[in-house]
């Protein structure tokens, strides 16, 4: 397989990442982001872009892939929705847009998040913009999936980006197996993700929206 992955420099796009270098069946797996991953691996090669609005000047660069896999994302502190929603809904769409002209047909997954409103009119600012995202992508020409984990636990010497999650990880990590064991459906690795997101792009799945007991179970099928 050839893939593509946004958003590789985050915690779930590390280990997307790290899931597709190790995959046997994947040739190739290119990410696309405004810095580079510092990964060294013969599978592995990086469009480095300020503008990830647009993609016509590299068009070619984008064609001939199986599967794309979306992480890229910011976190809605502290965010107008305005705002939020230009990065969450523009960003994510100006990709799949390009990509189903370019790869009509290809696996994309998007990484939503538990509590996704799909109504588009909840109370919850993230939950509409995720949700407003997740539709806009389901009317595409692409196979899509829409991940929806919850609390994500790092493995493999993976961090967050954000300061904030990285000195919560670094509170909760001694309680996560036990969390583990008592919330099986509740808590999910960067390790299933990328194995999760994998097993899609080779065999799909029964219906469009993983949510975080589908994405442990379509790892373990």
């Amino acid at each position: 397989m050839k893939i593509l992955i946004f958003g590789a420099t985050g915690m779930v796009g590390q280990g997307v990442l790290r899931e597709c270098l190790q995959a046997a069946d994947v040739e190739l797996a290119v990410t696309v982001g405004r810095n580079a991953t510092g990964v060294q691996n013969p599978k592995l090669r990086e469009i480095v872009r300020r503008d990830l609005r647009s993609y016509t000047d590299i068009e070619r660069e984008l064609t001939g892939f199986d599967a794309c896999f979306f992480t890229l994302g910011v976190s809605s502190a502290g965010m107008k929705e305005a705002d939020y929603e230009r990065i969450t809904y523009g960003l994510t769409l100006a990709a799949a847009e390009t990509l189903s002209h370019l790869n009509p047909g290809m696996t994309f997954v998007y990484v939503s998040g538990a509590g996704t409103d799909s109504s588009e009119h909840g109370r919850s600012m993230w939950a509409r913009v995720k949700g407003r995202t997740e539709n806009a992508l389901l009317r595409l020409p692409l196979k899509a999936y829409m991940f929806r984990p919850g609390l994500i636990e790092a493995l493999d010497g993976i961090q967050s980006r954000t300061p904030l999650y990285r000195i919560l990880y670094r509170l909760f990590k001694p309680l996560l197996p036990l969390l583990r064991r008592a919330f099986p459906n509740q808590i999910v690795s960067t390790r299933e993700v990328g194995q999760a997101m994998l097993a899609v792009a080779r065999r799909g799945y029964e219906k469009p929206i993983l949510e975080i007991k589908d994405i442990r179970a379509v790892v373990g099928a």
